[in-house]
Parts: structure tokens; sequence; C-alpha cells
């Protein structure tokens, strides 16, 4: 499932065709939707933002459409009006003169008044968007020590949208590994020392993720692996998917558990 630096950075290309821009068609693939193409057909596009991974699209009217793309939702934009063969099912099409945004697979789709927004089942239980502005390390911090929040495995923490919106399986694995911190801490029993350094790579990871398409190592990192003949994949990320590989800092073998049917990755000799 995309995270969301990805989501962010879908939100960005679909807001170079879509945002300040008169929606000329709309088109809906479920049943239930299908009412409000006459309500936003015709309508100016005032922009496109994301949160945690949800993609809201808002128009001048007062409406806005969610969708959240789950396991298997993608969006794609193409040339104004084109709609390239796929074995997707086309759930939601917007057209202006400039392009043209098209959502496959997802079933996760709303059309509401922007005003209700706060009251979405879905959003309103997001706790704040880490790639927010103010979302900073001393907010972090703040929800780290709150008493909800503090008593809890930083494994099953880092995961809660509640608690952040946007962090997902491989920014956690990175997370911990940049603060140093074993996944079955808990904020509780973290130093002051230990809460700031995991509030700082909570940010800095996620920020660095969209701004790099996805890499969350530090630039020299990146370039050592790729120099030496390591793809994309292989030089992005510390620990995430590199299962019995040397740690960077240490050479100890990198680590795999599963926790509830999810990944996790570190280096035991690095994390405390």
């Amino acid at each position: 499932m995309p995270e969301g630096p990805e989501i962010r950075r879908q939100a960005d290309k679909l807001a170079e065709v879509l945002s300040n821009k008169k929606c000329n068609n709309i088109e809906f693939g479920l049943i239930r939707h299908r009412p409000y193409s006459e309500v936003l057909r015709g309508e100016n596009i005032l922009s496109v933002t994301s949160k945690g991974k949800a993609m809201l699209i808002h128009f001048e009217n007062g409406y806005s459409i969610f969708s959240h793309n789950q396991l298997y939702g993608r969006w794609e934009v193409v040339a104004a009006g084109e709609r390239p063969e796929s074995s997707r099912q086309l759930r939601l099409a917007l057209d202006t003169s400039a392009g043209s945004a098209l959502l496959y697979s997802a079933s996760d789709i709303d059309v509401l008044p922007t005003s209700e927004l706060v009251n979405h089942p879905f959003l309103s239980k997001l706790g704040p968007d880490v790639l927010d502005n103010n979302v900073t390390p001393a907010v972090i911090t703040k929800r780290l020590r709150a008493r909800k929040f503090n008593g809890r495995q930083l494994a099953a923490l880092l995961l809660d949208q509640h608690f952040l919106a946007g962090l997902g399986n491989y920014l956690r694995s990175e997370i911990l590994y940049s603060a140093g911190l074993l996944p079955v801490r808990k904020p509780s029993s973290l130093s002051a020392e230990e809460v700031e350094t995991l509030s700082v790579a909570i940010k800095q990871i996620t920020v660095r993720s969209y701004k790099t398409k996805g890499v969350t190592v530090t630039h020299e990192i990146y370039d050592r692996v790729r120099k030496h003949g390591g793809s994309f994949e292989q030089a992005r990320f510390a620990v995430f998917n590199k299962e019995s590989e040397p740690c960077l800092k240490c050479s100890a073998e990198i680590k795999r558990e599963n926790r509830g049917g999810r990944r996790l990755y570190y280096c035991e000799n690095c994390q405390e």
C-alpha cells in the first residue's frame, strides 16, 4: 500500500492538470456516485491535497472528492480525454484542458460537502499528517508523550494512523533504524534524548522519502551503493527488505520479523 510520501507525490502530479482548472467532464465508475457528475461537471477545481494516505480533490462549489487507494488503487495522469486500455476498472475520471486524472481499482471513494470532511469516518480519526509543515519534531514529541500513545510498542504505534497520518511499513523500519531503537521499545521507556531523536527521525525520513521519490537514506549512502552497482531498490533503504544483508553501520546481519502480517526489519546491534 502506498504510504504518505507516495500519495503526496500523486497529489502533486494530479494538481498539475486539475488545480485551478475547470472540470470539463467527470465520470464515476461506481453507480452510487454517478448523480454527482452533474453536480461537479463544469465546476472549477480549487486544489488537490492529501492527508496521510487519503487523496482530496476540492471544488469551488463547496464539494470535495475523497479517495483512498487501499491495496490496489492507482492514479494515472494522461492527455486530456484519453482513456488507455487497461485490465483495471476505471473508478473515477476527471478531465480538464490540461489533462485527465484517472483512478483505477479503488473502491473507497466519497463525494461530500467540503465542510463535512471533518466528520468523515476515515479522516476524522487521523492524527496529524507527518508531511504537514506545521507538524514539527516538537509536535511529534508531544504526541509520543501523550498517555494514549506512550505505553504502546513502537512497532505498532508507527503504523497507527491515529498517532500520525502517512507512516507505513517501510517508513517504520527505516525510522526505528535511524533512531537506533528496537521495535519493542515504548515511548514511556525512552529517555528525553531518545524521544527527541525519534521525533526528528520520523519527520526527517518521511520528508526525505517524499522529496527523493522513495529514498530514505542520505545522499552519500545512496550514491555509494549505486556507484558499486546497486539498483535503486537496493540503494533506497537502510534496512527495509534487506534480511540477512550486512548493516550499513556495523556489518551485523539485518533481521526480519513478521508482526501482524507486516514485515519489520532491524539491526539488533545498532538498535537498543
